[in-house]
């Protein structure tokens, strides 16, 4: 019965697919005059040009998505700001169809799953360039700052722009992360903005941002951030009689520094950048509270450090980019039995070195018809003092081809994504093949009547991640025989955008229905030795959602400003293993069926009001779905009051956050207790 179902939803899909393609064909021989280029325009900011920007309110995503093909989600300027939080992990909460794992505290490691798909399918890009990590294939988001954050993107299925990396392609959503680039007063050269933060847990956050024109087509910008917190902070501990022991958070201490450097010209006919990027971090793992222990010893040491550049330059109807990138990341995990006598000793030290090189090339063949094939490159290699380890080297190439075409009332975008990977052992009697998938893509959308803007969408695509070096070469886990894990996404949504009046500037809400299908996926299995696995292609997921994305702006009087916007998601996520196992068709872990968040601001002249509130449902930590597995839902309520100064050439800037206002007790992970009642006072003071 289940599997007529699902075939059902398959049919109808296809033929509502089928349809649009049809009334498309009907209408090629209409061509629209071309829009102006407003995707890469958004994207290509002019360091040079003075604009005059003493107060600046952007929120929400109408102006960025209103004709975007794809499912977006978008956070720029003052919105990113009015949040109470201290990373991007924190501000991916308030989007739809998102899971956070967090373990707890400031400096807690943090995750991203995107409709439940996997960690290891959410591309993660920083100022254009994709962030990696071979080694687990994960990206802790907790590592990046809001300060230097222009905008935090979240796209389901791919970006609609073709000026895109082949890497782009592959991933099931991408996350794009754009760091400010420097704008400067009328008449002024530099721009320098100092920001102190303090608050609970002793966390001490200073911050410098420092931008400066060099000349008329080249500018520089210097961001440097510290990080002290003591990740101590009080908890309720629930054992089976209830919530009767409150302990103190232990070991959960950061310190981390992080500093950029970029360089931002302009040419002719195009622009280049250079970015060179640095974050080290010491850091305790406070470990799960499990049994009535509470006090764990784990210490991780981190070095990341990237340079990157892009060029870009157009002639006529031709665009070439060209993106490299170089990536040096150590990692040094210790666990000495001398501080905790529950553990064994382990002390690990591992090395990453990553080369990525990518070419980009767009054409407009016609005003309503355009083309883009790009090929990138990339070397991975990775070092370890484990025993047996097998230093492993790998080649991944990939190549994409896509087009996209807009004529009245429909816009589509066809692509494919090939993906090579050749890996090479220092040391091994298993020498894994290669591996090559082709990953297809096509999305479409229908605006039924051109003089009001809504829109009707509809996308498939299939994406494959490769298996990380821990899945295939880790000494007492991995097993090089596995097969890529593949995913297949299928959506239908529609987007509406209405101007109201002159005191509700707009209306915008998305709504987004969704099934994918997750194929051999990687699990763990345990051995009868606690400490080897083995990692074999078993999993089959099958998801059906639905995404809500809400939101209203106002304006009204002499300097009444209000903002709204709120998210639903529900989701099924079901384990299709295996029929004859007992907990067949189980959601998956830490998968709610519903969540949702709302957020509000209000301003008057120089003062801002922020309130954020965020739901997640009911969960199970097993796909056994038992009452043992049970975790019971979450919710907290954030605020934040601002009020700007301003004097002469400078502007200072107070806020005062209060998170988890009413103190709830709370997991995201079993057994580690996120922080209640918190508070944390900001300064920034900007002189241009």
């Amino acid at each position: 019965m289940h599997h007529a179902h699902m075939q059902s939803i398959r049919i109808i899909f296809t033929i509502a697919l089928m349809c649009i393609s049809t009334a498309l064909l009907a209408q090629n021989n209409v061509v629209m005059q071309r829009e102006i280029q407003d995707t890469i325009a958004k994207n290509t900011s002019d360091s040079i040009k003075e604009y005059d920007i003493a107060t600046v309110t952007v929120t929400g995503s109408y102006a960025q998505t209103k004709r975007e093909v794809f499912p977006v989600q978008m956070l720029t300027g003052d919105a990113l700001k009015g949040f109470a939080a201290y990373s991007v992990a924190d501000a991916l909460r308030y989007f739809s169809g998102i899971q956070i794992k967090d373990y707890g505290g400031t400096g807690g490691l943090k995750t991203v799953n995107i409709r439940s798909m996997g960690t290891n399918h959410v591309g993660v890009c920083y100022d254009g360039i994709e962030l990696g990590n071979a080694q687990n294939g994960t990206i802790d988001l907790g590592k990046f700052s809001l300060d230097n954050m222009e905008s935090v993107a979240l796209y389901n299925g791919q970006k609609s722009d073709l000026l895109q990396s082949a890497k782009d392609y592959g991933s099931a959503g991408n996350i794009y992360l754009q760091s400010r680039t420097p704008r400067f007063a009328i008449g002024s050269k530099s721009r320098v903005s100092v920001t102190m933060k303090g608050g609970s847990f002793l966390t001490l956050n200073p911050s410098l941002l420092w931008e400066q024109k060099v000349s008329e087509k080249v500018s520089l910008s210097l961001s440097a951030e510290y990080l002290y917190t003591s990740g101590r902070y009080r908890f309720t501990y629930t054992n089976p009689y209830g919530y009767d022991t409150t302990a103190m958070r232990q070991n959960g201490d950061v310190q981390a520094l992080r500093a950029e450097l970029g360089f931002y010209g302009t040419t002719a006919a195009g622009q280049w950048r250079v970015k060179g990027y640095f974050y080290s971090s010491e850091r305790g793992y406070p470990g799960a509270v499990v049994r009535g222990k509470f006090y764990h010893q784990d210490r991780q040491w981190d070095n990341n450090l990237f340079v990157q550049a892009q060029w870009q330059n157009t002639w006529k109807f031709y665009t070439l980019i060209v993106k490299g990138k170089y990536a040096y990341d150590y990692l040094h995990y210790l666990s000495d039995p001398n501080l905790d006598v529950s553990t064994m000793y382990v002390e690990n030290h591992y090395q990453q070195h990553e080369a990525y090189l990518s070419l980009i090339n767009h054409f407009n063949i016609k005003p309503w018809w355009e083309v883009a094939v790009s090929a990138d490159v990339q070397l991975n290699s990775m070092n370890a003092d484990l025993l047996d380890f097998v230093y492993p080297v790998r080649l991944s190439c990939y190549g994409a081809a896509s087009t996209a075409f807009k004529i009245p009332h429909f816009r589509g975008q066809i692509g494919i994504l090939g993906h090579y990977v050749h890996d090479r052992l220092r040391a091994s009697d298993s020498i894994p093949d290669d591996r090559w998938v082709a990953s297809p893509s096509l999305f479409l959308s229908y605006r039924p009547w051109l003089r009001h803007d809504l829109t009707l969408r509809a996308f498939a695509k299939n994406s494959v991640r490769m298996p990380t070096f821990n899945d295939l070469y880790y000494t007492f886990i991995g097993s090089s025989s596995l097969k890529p894990e593949s995913t297949t996404q299928y959506d239908l949504g529609i987007h509406f955008n209405k101007p109201m009046n002159k005191w509700c500037e707009l209306v915008s809400i998305q709504v987004d229905g969704y099934f994918n299908q997750v194929k051999n996926k990687i699990i763990a299995i345990p051995t009868s030795n606690f400490f080897r696995w083995t990692m074999l292609n078993l999993g089959y997921v099958e998801i059906v959602g639905i995404d809500i994305a809400a939101q209203a702006n106002f304006a009204w009087g002499k300097g009444f400003t209000a903002q709204a916007r709120a998210t639903y998601t529900y989701q099924s996520a079901r384990d299709l293993t295996d029929p004859n196992d007992p907990f067949y068709g189980g959601q998956i872990p830490y998968i709610p069926w519903h969540s949702m968040s709302a957020t509000a601001n209000l301003g008057y002249k120089s003062w801002q009001l922020h309130y954020s509130f965020i739901y997640t449902g009911h969960r199970y930590d097993s796909q056994a779905n038992r009452i043992e597995d049970y975790i019971l839902p979450w919710y907290t309520h954030d605020l934040s009051l601002s009020k700007q100064f301003y004097w002469q050439k400078a502007n200072l800037n107070l806020t005062l956050d209060i998170n988890n206002l009413f103190n709830q007790q709370y997991e995201v992970v079993r057994n580690y207790p996120m922080p209640g009642t918190n508070f944390k006072i900001t300064a920034q003071i900007t002189f241009q």
